[in-house]
């Protein structure tokens, strides 16, 4: 295969005393004309490679047909309405429906597939006022993370005058008296096709917006100019006359908490905030008040959460109180719902169990019995007597349950609300099984497989292996219609790997998997690929692996330092250029994970793994598929395109096996990508993965 040649410039600098070349540093222009003509060459390379794939048709017609079924959110009520969000089966974006009461039929409230023909704008957050009449909600053009904040009527669904520019990273908590709500924003970007720019993301501000005015006269309610990094978040408590401010630093979950007092539900007339907790060691998630008794779920002197109350007549930390103390599992979210109880979500060896708590004391009232897997999604308020919550696994497609909690303090059951149904999907045809290997350094470290229930273990299965490994967060079962194709048409099995890095045994957890204890993460993916050989679920030529964004890192670090072990490599928009990841939009905020590489120490534990930097000299490298966006304003294209140039560059005239991109336009990190794209790209995935594998379909 011929890849292209783009020039190789000679940059060069001094990093810590060791002098590293980086040629393609013009492609960090992404509107440089010499960047525009290269992506065409990679694209013009890789989508006919990629249509030539043996079950790239079959795969995508399948998948289409597949994934035509409902798909149902929560019922949640704002005033005297209920909302819920649904997809008829294709449309590109989900739905927001209006109902009187839950089974009712809904009818079209706030439809985001009218915004544009080829279904990329979209949707992002969402919120009502008090009072349920206004509702404020994000629109992203192309994926970008920059959003515009726009208002509409929930009775006349007559979209408001007032229109909010230059916001990112924001929050959305609206005064009690109805009248306007907190944002943020940022200094305006600097060109004009927002999500295309890399410019550092700095001197986010907290500001106050009063409807019908404006946004030039909004009010500024928090500014941090001696730390252009920090990032001003808030909402407005449950009873309305509080104001809570986070102040984060990055993407560690710890931050500050500010507290000022709202006169009648409103803006003060200047801001003095009352600091409750001036340091970086704790993250604190408002959960609900009772007057000046406030409720939260902390990770201060608790690795794995737990939930406390502060009572601001008394807030020095010795005389806060746990309500619910640290266990073995990880507290992941608590809400307050009948203005007594506490719905309680822990993670027990990567899933989920809900719990019912009495508010005040923390008492246990019940669990709620579920299957093994995942609650994602919830619905339900303190001044709500009912819950929704939505169960999923990797051979459950979803069941919406409800629970009427309004009377009595126990036996409270859940009743099935909604159920999903998907044609010619039987659940008991697969089996999924979590199995403990050992790691490099000894340590127990969990994975689920999935797979058709009569496989055998003969090492010739094409294996699918996904992991994440970073920032705390938690990856959970989920059902996916792509993944159960190439289970069921192709033989296939799915592996999901519960790395270090992750939350999903607590902060200890992610820690060892963070800064200077990175190499944990890839010793764990890596040492899970091993025991899948061993086990004979699979063999080095069979094995495919898969990740995006901080997993994109993970396999693009896992395929430098053991290319002998994979057969294919899928790397979703990685963070790959670990020298200066730290210069480009939101890049700054990640220095907490992974280090400061202007800092001497730090840059020597990003040196060892780097994935631009450690591509081997010389060897045969596994098949390789990078995939980006042009308007990915969270991990910059730059990385992917830089990455693959020098890959091809340093092994691709002798390798035996493919080495490409694919970079999508109109299409960023993943967020409110239409569905239509998803699609397709998530067909070109399965049939590079076919191909490399050698898997055949079976009808």
């Amino acid at each position: 295969m011929k890849y292209p040649s783009p020039r190789r410039c000679d940059c060069t600098e001094n990093l810590h005393g060791h002098k590293v070349a980086d040629p393609y540093r013009w492609m960090e222009d992404p509107d440089g004309e010499e960047t525009k003509k290269y992506v065409d060459e990679q694209n013009s390379i890789t989508m006919p490679y990629l249509e030539k794939c043996c079950v790239k048709k079959v795969f995508h017609e399948t998948l289409v047909d597949l994934f035509n079924f409902p798909k149902h959110g929560c019922p949640f009520k704002r005033g005297e309405k209920f909302y819920y969000n649904y997809n008829s089966g294709l449309q590109n974006q989900y739905v927001l429906y209006q109902q009187d009461k839950p089974g009712d039929v809904g009818e079209v409230f706030l439809d985001p597939n009218t915004f544009s023909e080829d279904g990329t704008v979209s949707v992002g957050s969402k919120s009502f006022s008090k009072d349920g009449q206004i509702l404020a909600y994000t629109v992203s053009v192309s994926g970008s993370d920059w959003k515009t904040i726009k208002f509409m009527r929930s009775d006349t669904k007559e979209e408001l005058d007032d229109v909010l520019h230059d916001v990112k990273f924001s929050c959305l908590s609206w005064t009690h008296d109805h009248k306007g709500l907190f944002y943020n924003r940022y200094p305006k970007a600097s060109t004009k096709d927002l999500g295309t720019e890399t410019n550092s993301n700095i001197h986010q501000k907290l500001y106050y917006h009063k409807l019908g005015t404006p946004q030039e006269e909004d009010i500024l309610c928090l500014e941090l100019p001696d730390q252009p990094h920090w990032m001003p978040g808030c909402e407005v408590s449950d009873c309305g006359s509080l104001l809570l401010v986070y102040i984060s630093k990055g993407c560690e979950p710890v931050h500050k908490l500010w507290v000022h007092e709202l006169p009648d539900m409103g803006l003060p007339q200047q801001f003095n905030f009352t600091k409750i907790a001036d340091h970086f060691d704790g993250e604190y998630n408002f959960i609900t008040n009772k007057e000046r008794v406030l409720y939260f779920m902390t990770n201060l002197q608790a690795d794995r959460y737990k939930l406390i109350s502060i009572n601001l007549d008394s807030p020095s930390q010795d005389k806060w109180e746990d309500i619910i103390p640290e266990k073995k599992s990880v507290l992941e979210w608590a809400a307050c719902v009948r203005g007594d109880l506490l719905v309680t979500c822990y993670m027990e060896d990567c899933v989920n169990k809900l719990y019912i708590h009495k508010l005040e004391t923390g008492v246990l009232v019940q669990e709620v019995s579920l299957p093994p897997g995942s609650v994602v999604g919830y619905s339900g308020r303190v001044q709500d007597s009912f819950i929704y919550f939505k169960f999923m696994s990797f051979i459950n497609p979803g069941v919406i349950y409800y629970m009427d909690l309004s009377k009595g303090d126990q036996n409270f059951t859940a009743e099935i609300f909604k159920e999903t149904e998907i044609k010619g999907f039987d659940s008991a045809d697969y089996v999924t099984k979590q199995i403990f290997f050992t790691s490099k350094d000894g340590t127990k470290v969990p994975m689920f497989v999935t797979h058709n229930k009569d496989l055998v273990l003969d090492g010739k299965n094409p294996t699918l292996m996904y992991g994440y490994g970073g920032f705390n967060i938690s990856l959970s079962p989920s059902y996916s219609c792509s993944r159960m194709i190439f289970i069921k048409y192709l033989g296939g099995i799915f592996v999901e790997v519960n790395m270090r890095g992750g939350g999903e045994y607590g902060n200890d957890w992610h820690h060892a998997g963070s800064l200077a204890n990175k190499q944990n993460v890839f010793d764990d993916f890596i040492s899970a690929g091993e025991e899948l050989c061993r086990l004979n679920y699979t063999s080095p030529p069979k094995l495919a692996i898969e990740g995006g964004s901080n997993g994109g890192l993970l396999v693009a670090a896992c395929a430098n330092q053991r290319p002998d072990l994979f057969g294919a490599v899928i790397c979703h928009v990685g963070v790959l250029d670990m020298y200066r990841f730290q210069k480009f939009t939101i890049g700054h905020a990640w220095m907490t994970e992974f280090g400061d590489p202007e800092k001497a120490e730090e840059w020597e534990w990003l040196r060892k793994y780097s994935p631009l930097h450690n591509i081997p000299e010389k060897g045969v490298y596994p098949a390789t598929l990078l995939l980006t966006g042009d308007h990915d304003d969270r991990v910059v294209p730059l990385h992917s395109l830089k990455f693959i140039a020098t890959l091809q560059h340093t092994l691709g005239a002798e390798n035996p096996h493919p080495l490409l991109i694919r970079v999508d336009t109109k299409s960023g990190h993943g967020a409110g990508k239409p569905t239509a794209k998803r699609l397709l790209e998530t067909a070109d995935c399965y049939a590079f993965i076919a191909d490399q594998l050698g898997a055949t379909w079976r009808q």
